[in-house]
């Protein structure tokens, strides 16, 4: 079998896998790991690296040609799609929901595909599931961004010139970027609240050392994994009052509501903002699906009413070398379900983390989640 690893387009400074885990493939029994030339080199992986841990180096048309497991985290466009292998099968992060044409261009070259973010968020598949490992990274390197732009310390100091009062930080949305947000503000000596509409959180959060925001009503759903769901409009108005009480007493908002497959949550309406203090930093990560606050701009900053709003859609990105060890060891770990004991290739599809996780398959879209999302 051999498995191929591609460069990313340039606005993304991660690799796949870097040389180590090319070293574990190998120890896989993995006959031939074939690596772009410069693959690494945003991440800080050198091509010697990669050779000297088993990899062969070669170019991206190559390695299309020949890879039986294509690996990139960039989603492939439909005109990238020509050149690989028919029968290849390509792993990446498609984010599938909702996203019908790039979809299709899969089917129609009949490749078999599995998303990463698809995997299932079950006990078992913890250890593949880049959608919490790249939120971990998301979430400290927020609390940093933040602290860079605010015009002011986020600890307390007692100095001969008086006391510095620490900065007020609101975190949207308890998952995993938001409690690694709330982590890293409180390291940083920073006043921390929380709000999230899953009441289970509650114990999480006040466990580091914030105070959970609470708005009585929310509606939770046991079968959406974990993640937020859609909330009624009396509840919605409920709780952009209760945010803008807050968001205006803060320093710095950290946003991280979003709901899989459907537009993020707004959360921070203009006229909040208008009453923020000024020099005020707002961080949205939920940019890519059009934002928790009103006037955020995807890959932009925009200052509003004295206020820095960050729409940051992929800041992993600016993490590369960390962010590329932990997608490696995920992807690493998702493979092993693939390998046999000889290095071949098997596709269990009675095993449910392999199902849930394969988008296409034999020209069709196989995923139940993704096909939902594309007929509503």
């Amino acid at each position: 079998m051999t498995i191929g690893i591609l460069k990313e387009p340039d606005a993304e400074h991660r690799v796949a896998l870097l040389p180590d885990a090319v070293k574990q493939l190998k120890n896989l029994q993995v006959a031939t790991v074939l690596v772009e030339t410069g693959a690494g080199s945003r991440s800080f992986a050198a091509d010697d690296d990669y050779a000297a841990n088993g990899a062969e180096l070669s170019t991206a048309n190559a390695i299309k040609q020949q890879a039986d497991v294509l690996i990139r985290i960039t989603p492939f466009a439909p005109d990238e799609l020509a050149g690989i292998k028919p029968d290849a099968i390509v792993i990446s992060v498609f984010q599938p929901m909702g996203n019908a044409e790039p979809v299709q261009a899969l089917c129609q070259h009949g490749l078999t595909t599995f998303s990463l973010d698809l995997v299932p968020r079950t006990t078992r598949a913890q250890s593949m599931d880049i959608l919490s490992s790249m939120a971990t990274v998301a979430g400290y390197k927020a609390v940093l961004m933040a602290a860079a732009h605010l015009p002011k310390f986020f600890p307390m100091f007692m100095t001969a010139a008086g006391t510095i009062t620490p900065a007020k930080v609101l975190v949207l949305g308890a998952g995993v970027a938001g409690l690694q947000a709330i982590s890293t503000a409180r390291r940083l000596g920073a006043v921390v609240e929380a709000f999230d509409v899953r009441t289970a959180v509650k114990e999480e959060v006040m466990s580091l050392g914030a105070k959970f925001v609470e708005v009585q009503g929310a509606q939770e759903d046991a079968g959406a994994g974990g993640y937020a769901v859609e909330q009624t409009e009396e509840y919605k108005q409920k709780q952009q009052q209760l945010i803008q009480e807050h968001a205006i007493k803060s320093d710095v908002i950290i946003a991280t509501a979003q709901i899989p497959g459907r537009r993020a949550p707004l959360l921070i309406a203009e006229e909040t903002i208008a009453k923020m203090k000024p020099g005020s930093v707002i961080i949205d990560l939920a940019a890519s699906t059009g934002g928790n606050c009103a006037l955020t701009q995807n890959n932009q900053t925009v200052v509003c009413h004295g206020v820095t709003i960050i729409g940051q859609s992929n800041i992993p990105a600016t993490v590369p070398q960390d962010a590329s060890k932990m997608f490696g060891k995920n992807v690493v770990n998702f493979l092993k379900l693939l390998i046999t004991k000889d290095g071949s290739l098997h596709l269990n599809f009675d095993d449910d983390i392999v199902q849930g996780s394969c988008l296409t398959h034999q020209g069709q879209v196989v995923n139940q989640r993704v096909k939902q999302s594309l007929t509503s």
